[in-house]
Order: C-alpha cells, then sequence, then structure tokens
C-alpha cells in the first residue's frame, strides 16, 4: 500500500475525484445511506489515503487537528473499500490516524463519531463512548473519545 497524507489545497483533482468516489461508494451506495457528503468540511480536514498497486484508493479518513474552539481531535469518514475488508487495513488506517493526531496535537484527546455496529472495533484504539445512541442519516451511531497521549 502506497499511503499519503494531504491537505485539501494539495489534492489532485484525480485524488479528490477517488475519495469522493470511495465515500460514496461505501456511505451512499453500500449502506443505502443518501446524505451529502460534500458537507464543506474537507477544506479544512486533512485527508489520510492508501491506494494499492493498481493505484486504487482502498483505505480513507479524514482527520481534524484540535483546535482551541473544540479542544479535540477527530477521525471522521474511515473507509476501507469492499475488496480489502477483512485484510486488517482499517486497522492500519485508524493506527495511523492515530499516530498523526497525537503526533501534532498530543494533549488533545481524539474523538469518533462511530457507528455502533464498529463500536468494538474502536474500543480496541481506547475509544470509550462518550454519549448515547443516536441517528444519523438513519444509522446508529455514537460519539466516542480516546484520552489524550500526554
Amino acid at each position: 500500500m502506497n499511503w499519503h497524507l494531504k491537505a485539501f489545497n494539495d489534492l489532485s483533482l484525480h485524488d479528490l475525484y477517488d475519495l469522493l468516489k470511495l465515500r460514496q461508494e461505501v456511505f451512499v451506495v453500500e449502506q443505502t445511506c443518501p446524505y451529502l457528503d460534500a458537507d464543506g468540511a474537507d477544506e479544512q480536514a486533512l485527508h489520510l489515503y492508501a491506494r494499492n498497486s493498481a493505484g486504487e484508493m482502498v483505505a480513507y479518513a479524514r482527520l481534524y487537528l484540535a483546535t482551541t474552539d473544540t479542544g479535540y481531535s477527530r477521525i471522521g469518514r474511515v473507509i476501507t473499500h469492499e475488496k480489502v475488508r477483512r485484510q486488517k487495513l482499517g486497522i492500519e488506517l485508524m493506527q495511523r490516524s492515530i499516530d498523526y493526531l497525537e503526533k501534532y496535537a498530543p494533549q488533545a484527546p481524539i474523538q469518533v463519531g462511530a457507528q455502533v455496529y464498529l463500536l468494538t472495533f474502536y474500543k480496541s484504539f481506547g475509544f470509550e463512548p462518550i454519549s448515547e445512541e443516536y441517528l444519523e442519516d438513519d444509522i446508529p451511531h455514537i460519539d466516542m473519545q480516546r484520552k489524550a497521549a500526554q
């Protein structure tokens, strides 16, 4: 896998097209959940993604460093392509996301809005529930947080 971490303005048109395509394939088509993916938040995010040897984007996460306003970092839009699931790429994606956020904002906790069926997956990285279960786009979610590294 070839891993990349880019700010929005550093994404090529090809990168942007591929990440939007992957997000729509998984979140809109596969999960049959029509929602506004282009939510205006991509420009403030860092985009972590992996391409396989054929150049296909197969894993992606949207990262936000803590700000004085939020006090926490955030990981969102966590995706692995259907064809690479069960190959532990999601584990590598999450660990790379955590490592990056802890390196550049070690004093800040990290939050994620987790789909409930992935609760155990996120708990394996030290995330704990911080909200009640709620529906987001008709999919059960729960907010989770991992304590600050320092």
